[in-house]
């Protein structure tokens, strides 16, 4: 499970008002809710693209601080999926992914990478 910050001054609900029609515009039908560390997450279990097994998606709420956006993804391996004829299915899964978390946090793929390889830093202990 990953959460996602969105840009400074920025919030979740301003970035996608309707997270549930989003969800389902970018990776097929909500199928249902799933609670995960106190938050519920939309569940899209047969999702449109085949690389996809089941996705979870919903906002993580902290009080005083700004929501996230709370993702799972589970995927199949990659070399079933290009074994069976799929290989463009592959490439789109990445843009597909890469895309909804753009939208969602207005942040491109280099800048989430960056964002949390600095929170892992942070969360480093002193030696």
């Amino acid at each position: 499970m990953k959460e996602y910050k969105m840009r400074r001054g920025e919030h979740l609900d301003d970035r996608m008002p309707d997270l549930k029609a989003e969800v389902e515009d970018a990776f097929g039908a909500v199928t249902g809710t799933e609670e995960r560390g106190g938050d519920d997450l939309f569940v899209v279990s047969d999702p449109e693209n085949p690389v996809f097994e089941r996705i979870l998606v919903g906002a993580a709420e902290y009080s005083g601080k700004k929501d996230r956006l709370k993702v799972h993804f589970e995927e199949r391996d990659a070399e079933d999926v290009i074994a069976e004829g799929n290989a463009e299915a592959a490439a789109d899964a990445v843009d597909v992914k890469n895309d909804f978390l753009e939208a969602a946090t207005g942040r491109d793929a280099k800048s989430r990478r960056d964002s949390m390889k600095r929170a892992v830093e942070d969360d480093a202990p002193d030696v």
